[in-house]
């Protein structure tokens, strides 16, 4: 099949761009679909970002219920194989044990995501229940970043990430329950965005109540992509526990206006934590161009009590993992983990949480409060908090200290380790704020890197805003213009070789 639009014309739609087209009748979502599938044809030998594709939807994108008439038209998008189910679809988890599980019932957010016009024709990689950084069992596949073959892609939103920067589609489903979204956003030049809590409705299965640090997303190449997909996804489905937000504008109306003049505190320095000197040069750069921008820019360490902050998000890994483990294990009538079909770390965790009392759970969730009434404290005097989205620079595929294949006896020791890479991302999970990775930064061997800025709850509006400033000063080219070398525009050259 020759493709309708050249892949140079492919790369440059973004998916409100690629929507137009198919109102337009100038594209079919037919026709998008088979082009995006071609796309995983020939770059996913490289990357290792998809696990199917749905080749009925393909070429029926009417056929689960898609809505045409949805702002996205019929765009094609693929769903993370973690979180919202689809009917009679695999849902794997990136887990031996989980292979062959079928979903039974489509869940809220894909019914939402449907409406919204997108046509779901595929599953991208994460690694084992989303616990580690990246989505590397050599038993299933290795996810590697589309700009250099030799680095990983981070995770858990590793075949989203790598799919979405590898222009293969504009657009694809990540979750972040501690960074998930916004790192490999960060390692592969997208855009990535962790919203509020009280946003996207994890039911029928969660809710904001019982997965208090976990939240759906997505991954995109423009802020106008992700303002219409909040907006067309956003809301709580019947019974949820808490209020939903909901703005009195769209943030598609309202990333059309600059925000007003910023109190930006910057900073890089958290707990024990801290960034590179390459990394510290970028966000200097970073905090420079927002002063330029007319922001107020400040180098100040938040008033939070960071040692607290990574107790809370352990324990809170801890407990549930451990106790999605023991859910899993209890479906599947087994009393532990077969050691041949679930990863080292991830019976490690099982072990360590399984008995925790609801004592124990009661302290964690304490420390939350007090991190969040802390952290709401420091936003009345800032609007945004500025970091890396990672504390060192991306690593090589095969990494194994941050991986669940680790064989580090020690789970705390384990988590310890991860916030030394991770260290700014997980608070806005613990306290329900929204976070934004944004592709401005470059290390010095030419991989992308994200800068993160943080908001009050309920003000991911505002992270939208400036980074459709920041997109407008770039004059859209995030990454300093630059494609990966795993790409769609190089797909003629690299079949020559």
């Amino acid at each position: 099949m020759k493709e309708l639009l050249s892949w140079e014309e492919w790369a440059e739609l973004d998916a409100t761009g690629l929507a137009e087209l198919i109102r337009e009748k100038e594209v079919t979502p037919q026709e998008a679909a088979r082009q995006a599938a071609k796309g995983i044809e020939a770059l996913n030998p490289e990357i290792s970002a998809v696990i199917e594709v749905f080749d009925d939807v393909v070429e029926d994108p009417l056929l689960d219920g898609m809505n045409p008439d949805g702002v996205f038209a019929g765009v094609p998008f693929l769903m993370k194989d973690l979180g919202p189910t689809i009917k009679g679809r695999l849902q794997e988890m990136g887990s031996l044990l989980m292979q062959g599980n079928r979903a039974e019932k489509d869940s809220f957010l894909t019914t939402k995501i449907r409406d919204a016009g997108l046509n779901i024709m595929g599953r991208t990689t994460t690694p084992e229940l989303g616990l580690c950084s990246s989505a590397e069992n050599p038993d299933l596949y290795v996810t590697r970043n589309p700009w250099n073959l030799n680095y990983t892609t981070c995770g858990s939103s590793a075949g989203s990430a790598a799919s979405v920067a590898a222009g293969i589609v504009p657009i694809a489903h990540a979750t972040d329950g501690g960074g998930s979204i916004r790192i490999p956003a960060g390692v592969n030049g997208n855009i990535g965005l962790k919203p509020s809590r009280g946003i996207f409705s994890l039911a029928p299965n969660g809710s904001d109540l019982m997965s208090v640090v976990s939240s759906q997303g997505a991954q995109t190449r423009t802020i106008r992509d992700m303002a219409a997909f909040v907006d067309h996804t956003r809301g709580g489905a019947p019974g949820e526990f808490m209020p939903f937000w909901h703005p009195d504008e769209s943030y598609t109306e309202l990333i059309k206006k600059d925000p007003g003049k910023l109190r930006i505190a910057v900073s890089h320095e958290w707990g024990n934590y801290q960034a590179t000197p390459e990394i510290v040069a970028e966000l200097k750069k970073t905090a420079k161009f927002l002063e330029e921008l007319g922001h107020d820019v400040e180098w100040t360490i938040p008033d939070i009590d960071f040692h607290a902050a990574y107790k809370a998000q352990t324990e809170a890994y801890i407990m549930n993992f451990s106790q999605t483990i023991s859910e899993i294990l209890e479906g599947k009538d087994l009393e532990t983990p077969p050691a041949e079909l679930v990863e080292p770390m991830c019976i490690r965790v099982w072990e360590e949480g399984r008995h925790a009392t609801y004592g124990e759970r009661a302290k964690m969730q304490a420390l939350f409060n007090q991190l969040s009434r802390s952290t709401a404290a420091y936003f009345e005097k800032w609007d945004i908090i500025l970091t890396p989205t990672m504390a060192l620079p991306t690593p090589l595929v095969g990494t194994t200290e941050y991986l669940t294949i680790s064989d580090n006896p020690s789970v705390y020791d384990w988590f310890h380790n991860l916030w030394s890479i991770f260290s700014y991302t997980s608070i806005a999970n613990i306290c329900g704020i929204p976070g934004i990775s944004l592709p401005v930064a470059q290390l010095p061997n030419g991989l992308p890197f994200g800068m993160h800025a943080l908001a009050k709850q309920g003000n991911d509006g505002l992270l939208l805003q400036l980074g459709a400033q920041l997109e407008r000063a770039l004059d859209g080219k995030w990454n300093h213009g630059r494609k990966p070398d795993i790409h769609v525009t190089k797909i003629q050259s690299m079949q020559k070789q």
